[in-house]
Parts: structure tokens; C-alpha cells; sequence
């Protein structure tokens, strides 16, 4: 049987979007449809910027007020700027409130939170979105009566949960790409359903929609495995010489990189192989991507 891991994620902060207008005023903005909201627990989306790249990436889940947008808490404030900066006349009240709420991550197992009764209001808990090996969501605050895993999973750390992660091929903004560097097929949104090709304009939407509708996807943040050790963050993937990518974030010999996949295939198909900082590397696509080295776009979901 799985045995359930729970790791606080002090990296992660949260931004509400509260009032009658919240609804309409992120589906107006966002990469992805508000109406999933509807059938199923959370959203996984970004904000882009007018030239499509992503600005930032978030969990969303809805609350009694409005909703929660969980990113990266070195974007908290910005993120909120950036919101208010589009309301216009919403009626919707934008704050960054990182300093109420807990992150939590859950994966490995099944899991229910637990808080006492009356002691304040249940956790706001989902299914993350992104991938169903990645577990769960749970974030809490000051005034919930709360105890780490409710007894039912075993403390981890929050590197334990980036392991798990990257194991997993999934990419996170801040690690993986750059804020203001990256479209979203770069950033796997196609394949882990951060972004809706169905729905109405959003910032930066004409140029994700011909990026989809043409093909033209060719770079791709995927795992990569090392012979031996990796170094930081931002090594150049090289292949003969050729500089086809850089490295992400890693947990010891495995890792995330962003790489040019059809160079990567040509090379490989001259007996050429990948390295960073002269130790070999390899691709590893997982089972659940819909691209192939050979044809990067993939297949539309």
C-alpha cells in the first residue's frame, strides 16, 4: 500500500480574488476556462504577458468569498499588482494574503484533512490539476485548527515534494522556466491542462492559439536523468558543441530541462549525445506527454 507524504511549502504563497465580478474578471485574464470550476475541484492557468509568454502560474481554487490563486511566494505581491492593474470597474477586491494561509502538498496515497469542529472554517483542499500522481492540495489558515496530515500521512520536506515532482516531469514556474521567458507549450500547460483552446480572449491568446493551431512548439521542459552529478540551475544542455538547452531544477542525478527536442532528436540520430558540464545526460519523456522528440508539438488535447 502507498504510504501518504505531507510537506509544508513555504515557497508557495496565495492571492484571493474576492466579489461579485470574480468569476468573470479571471476568465477575461487566464490561460484557462472558469467553467472547469464547475466539474471539477481546481484550475492550474497563468497569466500572460500581451506577447504570450507566462508572467505567472498558479492553482486555482474556489472559496466562499471568491477564489485563491496558489503560486510562487516570491510573485505573491506582483501577482496581485498585476490584478488590480486589470480590474478596472470589477467589482472584485484583490489582496495577497500569503500571510494567512499554509501550503501543503499531499501525494503517495489517499488522504481526507482533518479539523476540529468549530474551531474555524475546513482547509480549502483539491485534487491538483496538473497531474493526478501529484496528489493534493491543502491550504489552511490562521484560523483553522489544523495538525500536519491529521495523523493519516508521514511528514516530508518540501524538497521530498520537488523530488516527487520532477520525478514526475511536471514543471513549476521560478524552477523550471523564467518568468516573462517562456510560452505556455514551453511550460507543458498543453499537456498538464493549464490552458483552454476553446474559450474567449485572454491576454496573450492570439499568440498561444497560433502556436497551437501551426505546430510550431519546439522547445520543451522535460526530465532528464545524469550519469553523475548535475550543477545549478541554468547549465547549458549541449550536444557536439551545440547548445540546445539549459538545465532546471533538479533532486539529485534527476532533473528538469528545458531543451530544443528536434535538435535533440537530430543529434541523437547522429550517435551525438546530451551533457551538461561534460556529464552525460538523457531524455526521459514520461508516459503521459502527447509529443515526441521527433514532433515536439504533440498531439492537441
Amino acid at each position: 500500500m502507498a504510504e501518504t507524504k505531507i510537506a509544508l511549502l513555504p515557497d508557495r504563497g496565495v492571492v484571493t480574488v474576492n466579489g461579485p465580478d470574480a468569476r468573470k474578471f479571471l476568465q477575461g485574464v487566464i490561460t484557462n476556462d472558469m467553467a472547469l470550476i464547475d466539474t471539477q475541484q481546481a484550475l492550474y492557468a497563468g497569466l500572460l504577458s500581451p506577447q504570450g509568454k507566462i508572467l505567472f502560474d498558479f492553482l486555482i481554487a474556489p472559496t466562499a468569498e471568491g477564489f485563491c490563486l496558489e503560486t510562487a511566494r516570491t510573485k505573491t505581491a506582483e501577482l496581485a499588482q498585476r490584478l488590480k492593474m486589470y480590474k478596472l470597474r470589477a467589482d472584485v477586491e484583490v489582496t495577497d494574503a500569503s500571510a494567512d494561509y499554509t501550503v501543503a502538498a499531499i501525494w503517495g496515497g489517499a488522504y481526507s484533512p482533518k479539523t476540529a469542529a468549530g474551531e474555524g472554517p475546513a482547509p480549502i483542499w483539491f485534487a491538483d490539476p496538473r497531474l493526478p500522481e501529484l496528489g493534493y492540495r491543502e491550504l489552511t489558515t490562521l484560523r483553522t485548527d489544523w495538525a500536519l496530515g491529521g495523523g493519516e500521512a508521514e511528514s516530508a520536506t518540501q524538497d521530498d515534494y520537488h523530488a516527487h515532482r520532477i520525478a514526475l516531469g511536471v514543471p513549476e514556474g521560478g524552477r523550471d522556466f523564467g518568468y516573462g521567458e517562456a510560452f505556455p507549450h514551453e511550460a507543458l500547460f498543453d499537456q498538464v491542462h493549464g490552458v483552454s483552446f476553446n474559450k474567449g480572449c485572454y491576454v496573450g491568446q492570439e499568440i498561444v492559439s497560433r502556436m497551437h493551431n501551426r505546430g510550431t512548439a519546439r522547445r520543451r521542459i522535460v526530465p532528464i536523468t545524469a550519469d553523475g552529478p548535475l550543477p545549478e540551475s541554468g547549465a547549458a544542455v549541449v550536444a557536439a558543441g551545440v547548445e540546445i538547452g539549459k538545465l532546471g531544477s533538479k533532486a539529485g542525478q534527476r532533473a528538469l530541462a528545458e531543451i530544443r527536442l528536434d535538435r535533440a532528436a537530430e543529434f541523437q540520430d547522429k550517435g551525438e549525445a546530451l551533457s551538461i558540464d561534460g556529464t552525460a545526460v538523457h531524455i526521459a519523456l514520461p508516459a503521459w506527454v502527447t509529443f515526441t522528440l521527433q514532433d515536439p508539438s504533440g498531439t492537441p488535447r
